[in-house]
């Protein structure tokens, strides 16, 4: 007998992968460490505000807004001890009070000026602290 979590695929091995590679491109190209905590995501922010303001098309940022939402993901997983999940094409992470976060979507409304993954760690940590 397997449990749920045993029989379905490894959600995270995507995005994870395009964290890490996301890590080494700015280490190598940008000169910035991500470390993977929280605070680390002020500068992401910033990464993609500056992309904005250089009005690149979207679909020319989209590989590196996935790579900077999964990167944001794993964040918040580590923080939380939640876990990636996928269906169709798109991930997600799922926190241990079984709250679903969309950080690669967030990482796209970042650079349309809309969103924040700082913020958005913010909130899903919040959620896992009690009052």
């Amino acid at each position: 007998m397997t449990t749920q979590h045993e029989s379905r695929p490894s959600a995270a091995s995507k995005p994870s992968r395009w964290a890490a590679d996301t890590v080494a491109a700015m280490r190598e190209g940008a000169r910035l460490r991500l470390d993977y905590s929280a605070q680390s995501l002020w500068s992401v922010d910033r990464m993609i505000d500056g992309m904005r303001r250089e009005a690149p098309p979207p679909a020319a940022v989209d590989v590196v807004l996935r790579g900077f939402g999964a990167y944001a993901g794993e964040v918040i997983a580590r923080q939380t001890g939640g876990e990636w999940w996928a269906s169709g094409g798109d991930y997600w992470v799922r926190t241990p009070d079984g709250r679903l976060w969309d950080p690669i979507d967030e990482a796209r409304r970042c650079f349309s000026g809309g969103g924040s993954l700082r913020l958005l760690c913010r909130d899903a940590t919040a959620a896992e602290r009690p009052d």
